[in-house]
């Protein structure tokens, strides 16, 4: 099976969904430890992208990610499946999402992830329920599968 996009929402994903607000607004973010491992792995073989909507958080996210040494893009829930329509090829893209507007591009990659903690519309389309929730080693978890099947077609 060839894979050769892996781009995956952020909030409630690649963090445990909470924001934290003070009186000035957001402040902080809930990342999980063992992500970005698993990312790193994988990205000896694959493209790695994010996608996040959250506009007031998106300096948190974007300063997370681009640490780990990846890009991502703030793109609105509504113009979701219009971005991945112009900017990916579903034929060779594996997604992770937990969100209602996650749902269409689940069903059009190639392999479609959703943690845990996703909403249960998304959870009942998605090849691959990790058994953690996102921000607790639900990318990990969806790496190290990603990983076996990229291992599968090289051989």
């Amino acid at each position: 099976m060839k894979i050769d996009y892996f781009i995956l929402d952020v909030d409630g994903v690649l963090t445990d969904g909470s924001f934290y607000y003070s009186d000035t607004g957001k402040i902080i973010k809930k990342f999980g430890p063992h992500d970005a491992d698993g990312l790193k792995l994988l990205s000896e073989h694959l493209s790695i992208a994010f996608v996040s909507a959250d506009e007031r958080g998106f300096e948190i996210t974007k300063k997370r990610i681009n640490d780990m040494g990846f890009d991502v893009d703030l793109v609105a829930e509504k113009n979701r499946l219009d971005y991945f329509n112009n900017n990916y090829d579903f034929a060779t893209l594996a997604f992770m999402g937990d969100g209602y507007y996650d749902k269409d591009i689940i069903l059009n990659a190639k392999i479609g992830i959703a943690p845990n903690n996703a909403l249960e519309e998304v959870k009942e389309v998605a090849d691959l329920v990790t058994k953690s929730s996102g921000g607790q080693g639900a990318v990990f978890e969806a790496c190290a599968y990603l990983n076996n099947i990229v291992n599968e077609s090289i051989q």
